[in-house]
């Protein structure tokens, strides 16, 4: 008998634990909307917050504390059709650092092509095999690309299994030539153009970089501050390579739009660095940024 309790137990605990990987805040901003009702968001709103927390995305088993700490927002901008929105989605995520109460932002992206159907109290289920609807595979989407982009900062090329599966979500969509979000043309900074450029065997220093920046930089300052400074520098260094082969390069504007401010931070105090190849460098592969970059001394 104690055995078969012991059993239960261990096959509860085991349930619980699986899956829920992120700890997503979902917020959908419909206040520029008039004369629609408000009610249908607000159920929008809750049936995204249960999709995306209460969803199995993976096979691993994370605990409480390890969940990824994300959030998604949907400004709704227009109408443009019976149940049909169109607006912006802004999605951040972040990471702890180690020995620290510190979180590192490690995804601030604004997608400028969101455009969706959506009807109160309609499903959301998310299916591998085929495409649902564009709501579903818009939410799916970001949900492996921050696994992906979190993974790759604890492991080397450890987001590629997500990354694989954001492509596949991308690849189902059905017409993507008529949804800008989804386009194949690699000129649009979008979702198609994100992950192409992510699994892109040419970038994989920049996944080298991301793995240096946290693992080797971040998670090493609280014992060595100095050195975890240095490794930062030579990540956002090497990056430099990216900038050469594409000068326009978007996954180089993913990285400085999450960690623009983060960067200044670190090169404005603590133990001095070189820094002049570094302001160079930032101001070679984010020169919309200048103003940032000058801050750094």
């Amino acid at each position: 008998m104690y055995k078969i309790l012991t059993f239960i137990g261990i096959f509860f605990i085991t349930v619980t634990l699986t899956g829920q990987e992120l700890n997503c805040k979902i917020i959908v901003n419909a206040d520029r909307l008039t004369g629609s009702s408000t009610q249908v968001f607000k159920t929008l709103e809750n049936s995204l917050n249960e999709f995306v927390n209460q969803s199995t995305w993976t096979d691993k088993t994370y605990l409480p504390h390890e969940r990824i700490e994300c959030s998604m927002v949907f400004n709704i901008a227009e109408e443009i059709g019976d149940a049909t929105y169109k607006g912006t989605l802004q999605v951040q995520s972040s990471r702890p650092v180690y020995n620290s109460i510190y979180t590192s932002p490690v995804f601030n992206h604004q997608d400028k092509y969101l455009t969706f159907s959506y009807r109160e109290f309609e499903p959301l289920r998310y299916d591998e095999t085929s495409y649902q609807s564009e709501l579903i595979s818009i939410v799916s989407y970001y949900a492996y690309v921050i696994l992906g982009m979190d993974a790759d900062t604890f492991e080397l090329f450890g987001g590629d299994p997500y990354y694989e599966i954001a492509q596949r979500i991308t690849n189902m969509v059905e017409d993507p030539t008529n949804k800008p979000g989804w386009d194949t043309d690699l000129s649009k900074k979008n979702r198609y153009r994100l992950i192409t450029e992510l699994l892109s065997r040419d970038n994989r220093i920049y996944r080298q970089s991301m793995y240096k920046y946290h693992r080797k930089g971040l998670d090493l300052m609280e014992s060595d501050l100095k050195e975890g400074k240095n490794e930062i520098y030579a990540a956002i260094k090497d990056m430099k390579g990216i900038y050469n082969r594409n000068m326009t390069s978007y996954i180089l504007r993913v990285f400085t739009d999450a960690k623009e401010d983060e960067i200044v931070k670190i090169f404005t105090g603590g133990p001095k660095v070189n820094t002049v190849d570094l302001v160079e460098v930032l101001n070679k592969i984010a020169p919309t940024k200048s103003n940032k970059w000058s801050q750094i001394k």
